[in-house]
């Protein structure tokens, strides 16, 4: 067997609640848009359309061990003066597949944790009126945080459950999962026909409306009823 020029890349790996085990991330699927809120206030028609997607690098999610609402400082990114959070739903593959009925979806499902889909809004703006990808608006270092994952036989009402950000303790998000346009499980069905998904990938499923700034210092928290939140301060 061939030596490898470096050492492997350490695996980004999410804790689990309850154990000392960790869930190894391959990949991060970000759904676009997916709460009609959300959708009128970045100048969208809220119709349900089909879902689109993006993606995060794999080590973005689980870099800094966020567990037990623990607070995690994270390095405010370069090159933007307009860094926005939005808070969402994580949901995190245990089983893969391609072409998943909706009706087998949750059987694909390991667990569910809070996430932050962190954006240089200012940077994505400006691919946005290029006509270029969103890579440097949503794909940079530290830019998918997400909380102590749970398994989803121990999670009840995920489907309607309050999810909600406080910024330096005054809440900016409030809303339901239930406000999702395309629900978890139709979600992974419409993700596993563009790409065959495999255990470990994490799909942020989207946030409500409430987005804004985040300043160097300040705190953001994240919060869905029956998991752990998730506390992050950017320095």
């Amino acid at each position: 067997m061939a030596d490898y020029v470096f050492p492997p890349h350490l695996v980004a790996a999410l804790h689990i609640a309850g154990t000392d085990e960790r869930f190894p991330v391959r990949r991060v699927y970000c759904v676009g848009r997916n709460y009609a809120g959300h959708a009128r206030e970045m100048g969208s028609d809220p119709d349900r359309e089909p879902p689109f997607f993006f993606c995060k690098p794999g080590d973005a999610a689980a870099v800094v061990p966020v567990a037990r609402g623990a607070l995690a400082e994270l390095p405010y990114p370069p090159q933007t003066s307009n860094f926005h959070y939005e808070c969402e739903l994580v949901v995190a593959i245990g089983q893969g597949g391609s072409d998943i009925s909706v009706a087998d979806a949750p059987q694909h499902i390991y667990g569910y944790a809070v996430g932050l889909d962190m954006t240089r809004r200012d940077l994505q703006g400006k691919m946005k009126d290029a006509g270029r990808p969103w890579e440097i608006g949503k794909a940079f270092d530290y830019s998918a945080p997400v909380g102590e994952l749970r398994r989803a036989s121990e999670v009840q009402g995920i489907e309607s459950a309050a999810i909600a950000l406080a910024l330096d303790g005054a809440i900016r998000q409030s809303s339901s999962t239930d406000h999702m346009i395309w629900s978890v499980a139709e979600t992974i069905a419409n993700l596993s026909t563009l790409f065959r998904l495999e255990p470990g990938d994490l799909i942020f499923t989207g946030t409500p409306e409430g987005v804004g700034a985040v300043s160097r210092g300040q705190c953001l928290t994240g919060s869905i009823d029956s998991l752990a939140s998730l506390s992050v301060t950017f320095v």
